[in-house]
């Protein structure tokens, strides 16, 4: 049963194009433009970027949906004007600086995916940590029939998901994988029945939340750096990440608690 979100207050409710709403420590950042498939305006993209740098104290993990039928169908064309280069490459770097403040900003963000996550809707899914799809969710990069390039960190986030190759194969054929196909290359780590993203990505967000703060943070930050050094870099810094992490007050007590069978154990469900 999913928990109650009541409407989130302050700054965050003044972003018009997002529905965002908080239950306890998790935060409900919803995409709001269904009459135009949630597409991504330069107006939505500062909103976005405006919830991630605005995030209440208090909150540990976040959602990110689409209202209406589609999570989203990527750049609001109707925006897309002529730019100098000076122009076009300042665009791409403010979308670039609102999805690096969901990737690597202060809490994990779960994606509940549904429908259309095409073009600027996969480079925004791809900055989540999580992403749950339903069985409704198709994804695909038609930039090459647009004329035009990935230009919201999808060259370097989504091939970290799906290889070189796939992506490729997505951008110069058009090709459309569907939320099976999705899953097997790793577009998403879970898939469930139609209509049931939401509540998935919101009990994973719940328990997500639970985690000691400062492993939450190690995951997101250390973890791909790491994954991108070579591995004697990446030795180092592991042991400097797992050094931090272990001498935090909470994870002292939650490694007593263990060790005083006041924790449960690793167990696989039934």
């Amino acid at each position: 049963m999913q928990p109650t979100f009541t409407p989130a207050t302050g700054v965050l409710a003044q972003q018009s194009l997002l529905d965002i709403s908080r239950h306890e420590t998790l935060l409900h950042i919803r995409l709001n433009r269904p009459a135009k498939r949630n597409a991504l305006s330069d107006t939505l993209i500062q909103q976005l970027h405006t919830v991630f740098i605005q995030l209440p104290d208090d909150i540990r993990a976040a959602v990110i949906s689409g209202e209406g039928s589609h999570f989203c169908a990527g750049l609001d064309l109707s925006e897309l004007v002529e730019r100098d280069i000076h122009s076009g490459v300042l665009h791409s770097r403010m979308w670039h600086a609102a999805f690096d403040a969901i990737q690597f900003g202060r809490v994990p963000v779960v994606a509940a995916l549904h429908g259309a996550v095409v073009g600027g809707g996969l480079e925004l899914a791809s900055a989540c940590h999580i992403r749950v799809a339903d069985a409704t969710t198709y994804y695909g990069l038609p930039e090459g029939q647009r004329g035009i390039f990935v230009g919201g960190g999808g060259s370097a986030r989504i091939p970290r998901l799906m290889g070189v190759a796939r992506m490729t194969d997505l951008m110069m054929t058009g090709r459309v994988y569907d939320a099976q196909e999705g899953l097997a290359v790793g577009l998403s780590q879970y898939v469930v029945d139609a209509g049931q993203a939401l509540d998935k990505a919101v009990a994973l967000a719940g328990r997500i939340a639970q985690n000691a703060p400062m492993s939450n943070f190690a995951v997101m930050h250390a973890l791909p750096r790491i994954a991108d050094q070579s591995q004697s870099e990446g030795l180092f810094t592991e042991s400097l990440m797992a050094a931090v992490a272990e001498s935090t007050p909470e994870a002292q007590s939650r490694l007593r608690a263990f060790l005083e069978g006041r924790a449960g154990k690793v167990v696989k469900a039934g």
